[in-house]
């Protein structure tokens, strides 16, 4: 038995036995770490060069982009680390970090989310409110709020996370640092806070959904009066992956952190934290971006200019 002060580093789940499904896991991750950062990164650059793109609704795809970049870039580049050179290993200072900025970036995310889908709703439902609601200074404000929330919820967490007492080993049932598994080496009953906090979180979470959903319900009900069958074709095919893609990450984010431990299996565990910290990253470029024409109208441009300049 020993305690938190004692534990030097964490060992990891290892993502498979065989040295060969290890290797696979590792091309695995780095195709959807490539596909995540050249996504994103384009959209970036694109928002940020691009003149004619700075408007509400693309400064808050920035955003969005920077949280999945940072997201993905704090887990899995340590899990491939992992599975290449057959290790397990994560120091007890690098297991808290991975946490905090896991926990920040994730945060920061559901927020942004939630704020995109007020811009669609304002701007299908309300057009002619849209320059008041959503002018430049309101918008920065929303960024603000939705990265300062992320920054004190991770926080928050990671401190009373990591000052309770852990005596069950050191090992964790999986590939990157997660409240839940720590909590499971603890043998304080000081962790019922930990959980209440983590509840509090979800609670939020869910309701963010709730307001998602509803907006796009809004939204469904003015598309719908459209008289034209090409736009509202248009515009279900741009909402429905949306609201698919928010389902998927708000639903297997709050299943991980409030599933009963009877149902907590590593297999099970494994595929849910990488459908909610992983998948998305590399899809919502796709699903919230590149589908959209100002934004490849946007890329085109810095790709003619910088082979002109060549």
């Amino acid at each position: 038995m020993s305690n938190s002060s004692s534990i030097s580093h964490f060992l990891l789940l290892p993502l498979a036995d065989t040295r060969q499904l290890q290797l696979l896991h590792f091309c695995l991750f780095l195709g959807i770490s490539l596909a995540a950062l050249l996504g994103n990164g384009l959209i970036i650059s694109a928002v940020a060069c691009g003149h004619h793109l700075h408007t509400p609704m693309f400064f808050f795809l920035l955003n969005l982009a920077l949280t999945d970049l940072g997201s993905i870039c704090t887990t899995v580049p340590k899990a491939m680390h992992n599975s290449l050179w057959d290790t397990r290993n994560i120091s007890y200072s690098g297991c808290a970090a991975q946490l905090f900025f896991f926990l920040f970036f994730i945060s920061a995310e559901v927020s942004l989310l939630t704020i995109m889908c007020y811009d669609r709703y304002v701007s299908i439902c309300k057009p002619l409110h849209y320059g008041t609601l959503l002018d430049s200074r309101a918008c920065a404000h929303m960024a603000a709020a939705a990265w300062a929330s992320g920054f004190l919820n991770a926080l928050l967490h990671t401190a009373n996370t990591f000052s309770l007492p852990l005596c069950h080993g050191n090992a964790l049932g999986q590939f990157f640092c997660e409240i839940p598994h720590i909590l499971k080496l603890s043998c304080s009953k000081s962790y019922l806070r930990e959980l209440g906090l983590l509840t509090v979180s979800a609670c939020l979470a869910f309701g963010c959904f709730v307001f998602i959903v509803s907006s796009y319900v809004q939204i469904f009900r003015a598309v719908l009066r459209i008289p034209s069958e090409q736009g509202r074709h248009k515009a279900f095919s741009t909402c429905l992956p949306h609201l698919a893609v928010v389902s998927l990450f708000v639903s297997t984010g709050i299943f991980t952190y409030l599933k009963p431990p009877s149902i907590s299996l590593p297999s099970l565990d494994l595929a849910v934290s990488v459908l909610y910290s992983v998948v998305p990253p590399a899809l919502n470029p796709v699903i919230y971006s590149l589908r959209n024409q100002e934004l490849k109208d946007g890329l085109r441009k810095i790709v003619m200019n910088s082979f002109q300049q060549q």
